[in-house]
């Protein structure tokens, strides 16, 4: 059998999980759907399932060989507290993670996007 050769350097740069482009995909539909407006309780599920197909179809057109998995949070801006954790067990070299947090007079919008390899 013969031996591989290495990857080339663009096929090597298709595995990687780019927090960069990640994070400008997600602030852009962040902006689209939420840039002007005011909180809203009844609207935050509308806004909440328009982002994430928005950002599922985006991530899809980087043809990258990951599963994505999105958690949306929008709340209204008025002083009170949030905290979350999140715990992960996977492949540190091929596995990612990037967290967006967008706000403006009104809300806050925070957005977790994690990136899991598919073995090819």
């Amino acid at each position: 059998m013969a031996a591989q050769a290495p990857p080339a350097d663009d096929d090597e740069e298709a595995l990687v999980f780019n927090v960069e482009d990640v994070q400008k995909i997600v602030r852009d539909n962040i902006e689209m759907c939420l840039g002007g407006n005011t909180y809203s309780h009844s609207r935050s599920p509308q806004w909440i399932s328009v982002i994430t197909e928005k950002i599922l179809a985006r991530l899809a057109k980087l043809n990258k060989p990951f599963k994505y998995i999105l958690r949306i949070t929008i709340t209204q801006k008025n002083g009170s507290g949030l905290h979350t954790a999140a715990a992960y067990y996977w492949d540190t070299a091929t596995d990612a993670t990037c967290t967006v947090r967008w706000e403006n007079k009104y809300m806050y919008c925070i957005i977790n996007v994690w990136g899991l390899a598919l073995q090819i």
